[in-house]
């Protein structure tokens, strides 16, 4: 199975904060998520080096033509974020299910997604 997830549950998977373990799977994260987590402007060292080690351990998705065609898609017809519709996208994209902890993205109906409790 493969998976893609949102930027807040990359972070609470390294803040220790999931109330269960992630699935068994291949994980995937948006080039968006990427620099959401190294560009957090009060990030410590430490925390820099945890993120970095697990980017090394996920597929980072760029953003390619087809993730931009459904990102403009998602994002007219959802209203959605601009980093929202990305993510939705990349799990289109991948044929991946969403791990978010985000309840408004359980509206775009193209994608499956499960909600990771913390």
């Amino acid at each position: 199975m493969r998976y893609v997830l949102d930027t807040n549950v990359a972070l609470y998977l390294l803040g220790g904060k999931l109330l269960n373990p992630l699935p068994v799977g291949e994980f995937y994260l948006s080039v968006i998520s990427e620099i959401e987590m190294l560009s957090y402007p009060a990030i410590a060292a430490d925390e820099m080096l945890r993120v970095q080690q697990f980017l090394s351990q996920v597929t980072v998705i760029g953003i390619d033509e087809d993730i931009k065609n459904q990102t403009i898609i998602l994002r007219k017809k959802y209203r959605l974020k601009l980093p929202d519709a990305i993510v939705c996208a990349s799990a289109l994209s991948t044929n991946s299910l969403l791990l978010s902890n985000d309840a408004q993205l359980s509206r775009v109906t193209e994608i499956s997604i499960n909600t990771v409790q913390v």
